[in-house]
């Protein structure tokens, strides 16, 4: 039988933003918004303790390309709904509207209408219509514009400490002081509106637990789904009261604002935690079930470089009671049992709890790949200046996603950007040319034989890079500007500083910060073979310019002792002074230079994030061959730790390269570590010791994994019985079998110490 597809609220959806086509923008968005919720929200699960599920429609509106790649803002996944108008039964009344309304959405999303708003100087250099959606990996690009809102972080204090009826009661102090000045009130109304949106999905909640409550024949299924009622029924109409309500309330405006980053979540939800269990209310086994409840939400709801839940660090109101719910989150990791999600991170500094560490370290030596490790001690002045921020919204900063670091509900920063730095070293060497289809890519800046000497051809690097790095920049504020003019984000604005006093939205003035992110990839092997080209080609001239390309486009075929002298050189991980001054040279010229075009717009912030997801794999698929000795179409490094096997002198000399590169001009950078669970069990003090020691060096963060290569070995060989074997892929965690096979390699090609 044919699937069945109902597009009964992609259309209502579509009706709505044509009928309210010439209204203000917040109101057009509220409109819209009633449409989509409830409508999207799905059923409570057996063994849920929480509501709120979501499939997104084919047609709706999302900060952060929900569903995925189908485009962010008002988005249409145009792909699904041709198939389904294809090949399902969708019902006949609806198949001549459905395609009408995939004309309508053709040149009206969010992303179409930031596309056709490129100017001349971003055309040649940004894929279109023919660029493929997330991943993106699929075509050989050096620059990748990304369409979504990322790194969305709203002030949960806030929505708990107000609840709906304080909310309610400060936007209508703003609109009517906005109304007594004789200024437009209308983003107060979309609000407003968003607001009952928001609590009639709580009353749809929570009708939908008591019928199934009604139904159910076990008396203790009976009582929770009560339970999860009551609660609904509440925070519908006061502020949250309990530690249950709190969470509650914080997951299903998370899931229906569509951040997908759940924040500092032990400022918010501490106090509710302790006095609940003072009060004798709460148990906490009691706690730790209605956490497991939301892990289990996260992982079916998220994808894995999502879900940041964030405890410890400076800058808590009430530290004792926020360390008394960070314990209870790592409990929670440690027995829901490996998991790809949540991304629980950890914040710590010199005078921090000692609990909270020693625990983080017992889960991450049973195999846990969290809690990810953040350093306030250099991370916090280093976002002080790199974000330009005081100290005290520096200590509020929080990494989202695979690493970039935004203002807790001060600043938004988007990463809707990504270079591949491998591939313009490489359109570098051949006059600005792709060398695989032949396209004119880049600047012409000469070709290899035509740079006299190691500076002319750093030169010219740094020239195309700029080129990139300034098409990128007017990308994201590209993005912002559309953006702020097509809809005021409500769910968001009214959960961010400023945006309500100053009566803005948050891309269109209301956010106090509005910065950007520009992901970087292949920073490593672009240093390394620049490293190898310096002594080869300029130094010791052991190759001519062409020799050396004959080699790479040969990927080395005939060229076996020409590769060993390019994988001889120098490599950075081994605390080389060439290879490291390569790596901190290039890293200084990037990431001040990505810094610099705030200057040039109107961005609070604009910084470099040496993140990596599996884009180091997939990526370099379209890289040929490199002078660092890596054939083509082989991963590149991930992210700030060097290629795989590449670090040859130890752990010492690896953490001694690593911490090199400055953390203060960037807005994120990951390493990446492996430690055998020998080291762990037998070891344990050399293991404290060697993350106490790179912490004390200026570590800023780390990401550990402690498992044996020979786990990773016999994974590739007999899958099935290694699915619970949980590797970081780059800025995410992944379960090892579900891989793709190169990125299984290239995790395998990494030293394990």
């Amino acid at each position: 039988m044919p699937e069945t597809a109902d597009l009964s609220m992609e259309l209502r959806f579509t009706e709505a933003y044509r009928r309210h086509y010439h209204a203000p923008i917040a109101i057009r968005e509220a409109m819209c918004l009633r449409e989509q919720f409830p409508s999207v929200l799905t059923a409570i699960q057996p063994g849920d303790l929480l509501a709120g599920r979501i499939q997104w429609g084919l047609v709706g509106f999302s900060p952060h390309n929900n569903p995925p790649e189908s485009g962010y803002g008002y988005y249409c996944d145009e792909r699904k709904i041709i198939r389904a108008l294809e090949k399902s039964s969708v019902p006949f009344d609806q198949r001549e509207r459905g395609f009408d309304m995939l004309h309508f959405w053709k040149k009206e999303t969010s992303q179409a209408l930031v596309e056709a708003a490129f100017d001349d100087r971003m055309k040649p250099y940004l894929f279109r219509d023919e660029l493929e959606p997330l991943p993106f990996n699929y075509k050989p690009m050096v620059a990748q514009p990304i369409y979504r809102m990322a790194g969305v972080f709203v002030n949960y204090t806030k929505l708990l400490n107000l609840g709906i009826p304080g909310l309610v009661e400060e936007l209508q102090s703003h609109q009517k002081a906005a109304l007594d000045n004789g200024q437009d009130a209308s983003l107060y109304e979309g609000m407003l509106i968003a607001l009952q949106v928001f609590a009639d999905s709580c009353q749809y909640y929570a009708r939908h637990a008591q019928e199934l409550a009604d139904h159910a024949a076990e008396p203790a299924a009976k009582a929770g789904l009560q339970q999860i009622s009551i609660c609904l029924q509440n925070i519908s109409c006061q502020p949250p009261e309990t530690f249950r309500e709190a969470l509650q309330m914080s997951w299903l405006y998370t899931l229906m604002c569509g951040t997908l980053e759940m924040g500092r979540m032990d400022v918010y939800l501490g106090d509710f935690y302790v006095r609940d269990l003072e009060r004798g209310i709460l148990t906490k086994d009691d706690a730790l079930a209605l956490m497991r409840s939301l892990w289990r939400l996260i992982n079916d709801q998220f994808r894995e470089v999502d879900g940041r839940v964030i405890i410890g660090g400076r800058g808590r109101p009430n530290e004792a009671n926020a360390d008394r719910f960070a314990l209870l989150a790592m409990e929670t990791a440690r027995t829901y049992g490996r998991a790809i999600l949540p991304q629980l991170t950890l914040r710590f500094y010199k005078g921090m709890n000692p609990l909270l560490m020693e625990k983080a370290t017992e889960l991450i030596g049973e195999g846990h790949t969290y809690p990810l490790l953040y350093n306030d001690d250099v991370l916090i002045p280093s976002v002080q200046f790199a974000h330009d921020v005081p100290l005290e919204d520096a200590e509020q900063y929080v990494p989202l996603g695979c690493g970039e670091i935004v203002i807790d509900h001060m600043g938004f920063g988007t990463p809707s950007g990504a270079l591949n730095m491998l591939k313009a070293l490489e359109i570098t060497l051949h006059n600005g040319r792709d060398p695989i289809t032949g396209k004119q890519m880049g600047l012409q800046t000469g070709e290899f034989h035509d740079f006299r000497s190691f500076d002319d051809l750093w030169e010219a690097y740094k020239e195309q890079l700029r080129l990139f790095i300034e098409v990128l920049a007017d990308h994201e504020e590209l993005e912002y500007v559309i953006t702020g003019k097509t809809a005021p984000y409500l769910f968001l604005s009214m959960l961010y500083d400023d945006c309500l006093p100053r009566n803005l939205g948050i891309f269109d003035g209301g956010v106090r910060y509005l910065g950007g992110s520009l992901e970087s990839y292949g920073n490593v092997n672009a240093a390394d073979s620049l490293t190898a080209i310096r002594q080869l080609v300029y130094d010791e001239k052991r190759f001519t310019p062409e020799q050396m390309l004959q080699a790479l486009h040969a990927n080395f075929e005939g060229f076996e002792h020409e590769r060993r002298m390019m994988l001889d050189c120098p490599k950075y991980g081994n605390d080389d002074p060439d290879a490291d001054g390569m790596l901190v040279e290039l890293h200084n010229f990037l990431c001040n230079t990505i810094r610099d075009q705030r200057q040039r717009t109107n961005l609070h912030w604009y910084l470099d994030v040496i993140i990596n997801n599996s884009q180091n794999t997939t990526l370099a698929r379209w890289v040929g061959a490199s002078a660092d000795g890596r054939k083509a179409g082989m991963p590149m490094a991930n992210a700030n730790t060097p290629s795989g096997g590449s670090d040859k002198k130890g752990v010492t000399a690896l953490l001694n390269s690593v911490v090199k590169p400055s953390p203060a001009i960037h807005a994120g950078a990951v390493q990446n570590i492996r430690f055998g669970r020998d080291l762990f069990t037998n070891q344990r003090e050399k293991f404290d010791a060697i993350l106490g020691t790179y912490f004390d060096k200026g570590g800023c963060q780390l990401m550990v994994t402690v498992i044996n290569r020979g786990d990773l070995e016999r994974a590739l060989e007999q899958p099935e019985a290694y699915r619970d074997l949980f590797v970081r892929v780059g800025g995410f965690s992944a379960r090892f079998v579900d891989l793709p096979r190169d990125v299984q390699v290239e995790i395998l090609s990494r030293t394990t110490y």
